[in-house]
């Protein structure tokens, strides 16, 4: 549905940085006409496949940091706002000592979710330190981002609930600043409705990357499993609002038409979308998953491909290697943990498979000969 409330065409203003004077309120009211430009309804809207956008990583990082309206485009690398710059500056400095995979991110300190400037939320792990400074910035990176461990310096809280954080980032990308104000108003409205307002956050945050497949956001929410999962959507409208709610968050399903990649192991990971037809708000569309499993368990000795059934009946095809049979009954059974029935197709039958079938054939065979005989002699 296009939102075509009118009050100040974006057009009319002569810089990014100008759009970003609009209020929440025009800047939810988006014309057909921008919308068709910058917004949901854009040429460029459905034309990539999506899955394999984003390489799988182990830890996201969000700074709270003001809001998405003032946020300059490159506000990592802003004398104006210098505790964003020296977080940027210490993750690129100490990027080989940091083991773990990680993503940093600015996002709105939201007062009325109870967050302010320099706190930090931190996922999978579900937690938030208070207060980071530009001073005591090394001591965090020292104990946390490279130690892996609490932050001496800091008072750790648990969070709970899933969080979604939308790409709102105008003055980087005004596709961003048009689609991601938008999303989060509807989330928000279809969160109230739900009567999970208390349970659900929706946060703005600063550039994902993918600027031309916004919608952007990422979910950060428990798994079948229970596990902390971060799935990242793009291409996502208005429309999809309810199916991520009522599918992502409630079931913990995946939306695949509008998948990006995760924060995850990489055994979960769904590259190379193909033969993606996408029609906005349609499920019913074939994706072809095909996917490079990487383990240290896992070795190049033997192709293996399995099949398992993924959201709205779409299948997800995986190839991979195993080393043993017993790798291969541990991956099935960890699938049927997180939700996911798993069922081999003929490549990953095993010798002991070939060998009893071909000796039942061959006792066919023998007594079928034994009988023929038999009635010659009678």
């Amino acid at each position: 549905m296009l939102l075509t409330r009118f009050i100040t065409p974006i057009s009319h203003f002569n810089s990014k940085f100008n759009f970003l004077l609009l209020s929440s309120a025009t800047m939810s009211s988006i014309t057909a006409v921008d919308d068709a430009k910058h917004g949901f309804s854009r040429p460029e809207m459905y034309k990539e496949n999506l899955a394999g956008t984003v390489e799988s990583y182990d830890r996201h990082v969000f700074l709270c940091y003001k809001n998405h309206r003032v946020w300059p485009p490159r506000v990592e690398a802003s004398d104006d706002d210098p505790l964003v710059k020296r977080v940027a500056s210490a993750f690129k400095s100490r990027k080989n000592d940091i083991v773990v995979k990680t993503k940093i991110t600015v996002c709105e300190a939201r007062a009325e979710d109870g967050f302010s400037d320099g706190d930090v939320l931190i996922f999978p792990e579900m937690i938030k330190y208070k207060g980071l400074k530009e001073s005591n910035v090394d001591g965090f990176f020292d104990d946390v981002m490279v130690g892996c461990k609490s932050w001496g310096d800091g008072v750790e809280d648990a969070v709970a609930g899933s969080y979604i954080f939308v790409c709102a980032h105008g003055s980087r990308d005004v596709r961003c600043g048009v689609c991601g104000p938008v999303l989060i108003d509807k989330l928000n409205e279809e969160i109230q409705l739900r009567g999970l307002k208390d349970q659900i956050s929706v946060m703005a945050c600063s550039h994902v990357g993918g600027h031309k497949y916004a919608g952007n956001l990422i979910t950060f929410s428990p798994g079948p499993d229970g596990k902390i999962m971060g799935h990242w959507y793009g291409y996502v409208t208005p429309n999809d609002v309810p199916a991520l709610l009522d599918q992502h968050i409630a079931k913990g399903e995946v939306i695949q038409k509008l998948w990006r990649g995760q924060m995850g192991p990489p055994l979960d990971e769904l590259k190379g979308a193909n033969d993606q037809k996408l029609a906005n708000g349609d499920d019913t569309h074939k994706i072809k998953k095909n996917v490079e499993l990487e383990s240290n368990n896992l070795s190049n000795n033997e192709n293996v491909v399995g099949c398992c059934q993924g959201v709205n009946g779409v299948s997800c095809c995986r190839s991979a290697s195993f080393e043993q049979n017993k790798v291969v009954d541990e991956t099935a059974e960890a699938n049927k943990k997180q939700g996911c029935q798993v069922c081999w197709s003929w490549p990953v039958l095993q010798q002991r498979d070939i060998l009893t079938a071909t000796g039942i054939l061959g006792a066919l065979a023998i007594v079928a000969v034994a009988y023929r005989f038999y009635r010659r002699s009678g």
